[in-house]
């Protein structure tokens, strides 16, 4: 596996989704970025997506967790800005359950430079695996 293509890929990903998140639904360049969008996503599933599915089981192992795993696209942040509060003033990420942190709001996440899974928990950022 290749981090530094996994990282421009994901990079890639993150900025498109900037890009969408940036424009109203009644603007005509929509539907085109959001189409473009998913292609990077299928892309990145496609490439990567059996790599980081095996790297989400380590993951919720590590967090003790029998939370259902999904596409690592769905994992993905909304910005490369490090700030992982969505505009609802919602934490961006995947919700996790864990026997080990057991009744505390967790979210697994995927950003990147570099890329790497970090979990969410109350104020702290925890990196849990990180591409090499």
């Amino acid at each position: 596996m290749n981090a530094e293509a996994l990282n421009t890929l994901l990079v890639a990903i993150i900025q498109k989704k900037e890009e969408l998140n940036a424009l109203d639904y009644n603007d005509s360049r929509y539907d085109d970025i959001e189409e473009e969008l998913h292609d990077l996503e299928d892309d990145f599933n496609e490439e990567y997506g059996d790599y980081l599915e095996d790297v989400l089981e380590d993951v919720h192992d590590k967090l003790k967790s029998d939370t259902d795993i999904l596409l690592p696209t769905a994992y993905v942040a909304n910005s490369l800005n490090g700030n992982y509060i969505n505009s609802n003033g919602e934490k961006e990420g995947v919700w996790v359950e864990s026997d080990q942190f057991s009744g505390v709001d967790m979210r697994l996440l995927l950003i990147a430079n570099p890329a790497r899974f970090v979990v969410l928990i109350g104020d702290q950022v925890r990196e849990l695996w990180k591409a090499e």
